[in-house]
């Protein structure tokens, strides 16, 4: 199946969040992270329900969480190996990764 742009969206509270896609009725993607500090985060999970698979719907949620630490000036530590790997494929995103 063709790739296909998705509405992401963004919940968040005072410890961490997800962003996350409705794929169906009962079909979620979700990245979530959590917060460790003033404006740095840990990427801690990243999943896409098994029949949605291989439709770049990680990669939406990647692109949208890498564009808003960009702009709220948040660093980012990936734990998750999705979002590490995606890291190393990306190194334009080096400026936003956590020391």
């Amino acid at each position: 199946m063709p790739d296909q742009n998705y509405t992401v969206e963004r919940k968040e509270d005072d410890f961490g969040g997800r962003y996350f896609i409705r794929l169906a009725a009962d079909a979620e993607a979700e990245m979530t992270y959590r917060r460790t500090g003033d404006h740095v985060i840990v990427v801690d999970h990243t999943f896409t329900p098994p029949a949605f698979r291989g439709r770049n719907i990680a990669q939406q949620l990647m692109e949208k969480l890498v564009a808003d630490m960009g702009e709220e000036g948040t660093k980012v530590h990936p734990l998750c190996s999705f979002a590490v790997v995606q890291f190393r494929r990306h190194p334009e995103w080096s400026g936003l990764l956590a020391e």
